[in-house]
C-alpha cells in the first residue's frame, strides 16, 4: 500500500482566521484532487497565522477557533487533514495539532515542549502537553509533534512507545543563517533514535521581523533526508510512503526531489527579499520610496525592494548637499537607471539653510559639532516622510547591523522608516550581498561597492575616520551582540587591542536608546536587534563583565 503525504508549506497572514481558514480548505481539496494525497500536513498555528503573540489574549480567540474548526469540519472530505490551531481545554490554553477526516475530529495534540528564548514566548500564552497523540492512518500509526518537540527526544519517544509508526512534525520555525543545516542534523538524530520516518513541516512566509524560508523534508527511519521543497516557495509538495505489514518498520518514504541547497549570499538575499515583499504586501503599502545615495547600503537596500515588490512601485530620491560628492550623484543615478525605478533629485541644501537660520539664535556661542550634520540627515529624513504620507509609499531605511551596533544613524534623520532589510546584515555582509545580487544581474556599480564607505555630511568624510575597519569591528560586534561575549573574553581572543574593544561594546550599550527606535527588520542572525535581544536602556552594567 501506499500513502501519500502532501506538506502545505504556505504563508498566512496572522490574525486572519477566516482567510487562513479558507486557505487550508483550498489547499487541503488541491491536495486531494491534483496531488491525489491521503494526507495534507499544515504547519504550527496555521488558523491563526505565526506568531500571534498578545492576539492569543484576545477575549474572542477561542470563539474565533471553534467557528474556524466547525467550517473545516463541515467543508473537507475524503483527505486527512492534520493543521495547527491554539485551543482552550478545560481552561487551559494549548498548542494544538488537530487530525479532521470525514467531519470528524479524531485526535488533538497539544505540544509539550514550550520555547522560551530568543523570538520565542510560548510560555506566555500556553500550557504543556502532556500525552502522545497518535492517530490511525490508512492502519499505519501516526504520531505528531510540534516545532520545538522534535528539538527533545521525550515527545518522539513517547510517541514511539505508544505505537508510532510515522512521524509528523509541524513547525514554524523562523529562518536565520546556518539554521537549515541545524534542523538536518537534529532530524538525522530523531530518527536514529526511534528508527521511525519524520516529516518536518515548515512554516513559509515572513511575519513582521520574522522570516520563514520553509524548506519542509522528509527523513527515513536512518536519518537520511529522501526529500527536500525548495527553500522561500509556498506550495504543496508530496511524497510517498510504501507501507508493508511484513518489515519490522513497515513504513518507507520514497526518494524525491531533493531542492539544492542556498549558499549564504543567496539565503540572506532571499530572507531580505521575502521579509520585505511580506511587510509590504500585507500591510497594504502601495509601494516603497527610499533615499539612495549613492553608497553601498542604499544600493543593496534598491535592489532588495525592486526584486521584492517590482520597479514601478519603487522610488529612490537623491538628496545632495554641499558635501555630496559628483561620483555620488552618478553612481546613484545610474542605480536607479540600472533598475528602471522613478527617480527624483531633490536638493536640500535651501533647506537645511532655512532650518540653521531659525536656530541661529539658539547656537549662538556654540562651534559647528555632529548637531549641523544631524540636520542634513533629519532634513532628508522629512522630506522622505513627506513623500511617504502624499503618496501611501512606506519609508524604507536602509541603515545596516554595524551601524545601529554603534549609532552611527541619526534619530528622526536616515533612520526615518517602516522597515529596514539591513537591520540585521553587518556590513562586510552588505558587501558580499551585492557581489551576490549582480550574479543575478549587473545593477550595483562597481565603484559602489568599492570605494570606502561615507555619510557624506562632512567635507572628505569616511567611515573608518571614526571607527575600526568593518573587518575588525564586525568580528567584535558579533562576539558581544551574537555570543554575548565580554570585553574581556573578547581580549582573550588576542585578535583586538583593549581600547578598541571597550570603546565598541561601550558604544554598542549606550546606543540602546536609538535601537528601541529604529523601525523593524528582517532578522537574518541568531541574534539580531529586536525580539531576540532585550536589553534595558538604563542599567549599570559593566562590559568587562
Amino acid at each position: 500500500m501506499t500513502l501519500r503525504i502532501a506538506m502545505a508549506q504556505l504563508d498566512m497572514l496572522v490574525g486572519d482566521i477566516t482567510k487562513n481558514t479558507q486557505s487550508v480548505i483550498d489547499a487541503a481539496c488541491k491536495a486531494r484532487d491534483e496531488e491525489h494525497a491521503d494526507v495534507v500536513v499544515f504547519p504550527e498555528l496555521t488558523l491563526t497565522g505565526y506568531p500571534p503573540e498578545d492576539l492569543l489574549l484576545r477575549p474572542s480567540l477561542d470563539q474565533r477557533i471553534e467557528s474556524a474548526l466547525a467550517t473545516l469540519l463541515a467543508e473537507i472530505r475524503d483527505i486527512y487533514v492534520v493543521v495547527g490551531y491554539p485551543r482552550r481545554i478545560d481552561g487551559e490554553l494549548f498548542n494544538c495539532a488537530g487530525v479532521i477526516y470525514q467531519g470528524d475530529l479524531l485526535v488533538e495534540y497539544a505540544k509539550q515542549k514550550l520555547p522560551n528564548f530568543l523570538v520565542f514566548d510560548d510560555k506566555r500564552y500556553f500550557s504543556e502537553g502532556r500525552e502522545a497523540g497518535l492517530v490511525d492512518i490508512k492502519g499505519v500509526k501516526v504520531g505528531l509533534s510540534i516545532c520545538e518537540d522534535i528539538w527533545h527526544p521525550e515527545p518522539i519517544a513517547q510517541a514511539r512507545a505508544a505505537g508510532a509508526e510515522l512521524i509528523l512534525n509541524l513547525n514554524a520555525s523562523p529562518y536565520h543563517i546556518e539554521k537549515m543545516g541545524e534542523r538536518e542534523e537534529l532530524l538525522h538524530q530523531r530518527a536514529t533514535e526511534v528508527t521511525l520516518p519524520i516529516v518536518y513541516v515548515n512554516y513559509m512566509g515572513a511575519q513582521d521581523e520574522l522570516v520563514y524560508e520553509g524548506g519542509s523534508f522528509v527523513v527515513n527511519a536512518k536519518g537520511e533526508k529522501i526529500m527536500q521543497a525548495p527553500w522561500f516557495e509556498a506550495g504543496l509538495y508530496s511524497i510517498d510512503m510504501i507501507v508493508d505489514e511484513s518489515q519490522p518498520n513497515k513504513v518507507e518514504p520514497v526518494a524525491g526531489t531533493i531542492a539544492p541547497a542556498l549558499g549564504l549570499e543567496a539565503s540572506v538575499y532571499q530572507a531580505m527579499v521575502l521579509g520585505l515583499r511580506d511587510y509590504i504586501t500585507k500591510n497594504r503599502f502601495k509601494g516603497i520610496v527610499l533615499g539612495l545615495s549613492g553608497g553601498i547600503d542604499s544600493a543593496l537596500s534598491l535592489a532588495v525592494a525592486v526584486d521584492a515588490i517590482g520597479a514601478e512601485r519603487v522610488q529612490a530620491v537623491m538628496m545632495p548637499y554641499t558635501y555630496t560628492s559628483s561620483i555620488s550623484l552618478h553612481d546613484a543615478e545610474e542605480e536607479a537607471n540600472l533598475l528602471g525605478v522613478k527617480y527624483s533629485v531633490l536638493p536640500i541644501e535651501s533647506m537645511v539653510s532655512a532650518f540653521t537660520d531659525v536656530l541661529a539664535p539658539e547656537f549662538e556661542g556654540y562651534g559647528k559639532d555632529t548637531t549641523e550634520e544631524n540636520l542634513q540627515a533629519r532634513t532628508r529624513g522629512v522630506t522622505l516622510m513627506a513623500i511617504s504620507n502624499k503618496k501611501g509609499y512606506m519609508v524604507l531605511t536602509t541603515g545596516n547591523k554595524s551601524e545601529m551596533a554603534v549609532g552611527y544613524a541619526t534619530l528622526y534623520g536616515d533612520m526615518v522608516g517602516g522597515y529596514s532589510v539591513l537591520k540585521d546584515v553587518f556590513k562586510t555582509l552588505v558587501f558580499k550581498l551585492c557581489r551576490y545580487r549582480n550574479t543575478l544581474g549587473y545593477v550595483i556599480p562597481e565603484r559602489v561597492i568599492t570605494r570606502p564607505p561615507s555619510a557624506e555630511l562632512a567635507p572628505d568624510q569616511k567611515d573608518e575616520d571614526s571607527l575600526p575597519s568593518y573587518d575588525i569591528l564586525d568580528e567584535i560586534l558579533r562576539m558581544y551582540i551574537e555570543e554575548d561575549q565580554s570585553a574581556e573574553a573578547i581580549l582573550a581572543t588576542q585578535q583586538f587591542d583593549r581600547e578598541t574593544v571597550y570603546r565598541v561594546l561601550r558604544l554598542v550599550d549606550v546606543n540602546e536608546y536609538k535601537r528601541r527606535q529604529s523601525p523593524t527588520g528582517v532578522r537574518i542572525t541568531a541574534r539580531g536587534f529586536g525580539r531576540d535581544r532585550r536589553y534595558p536602556i538604563t542599567n549599570g552594567w559593566h562590559i568587562g563583565e
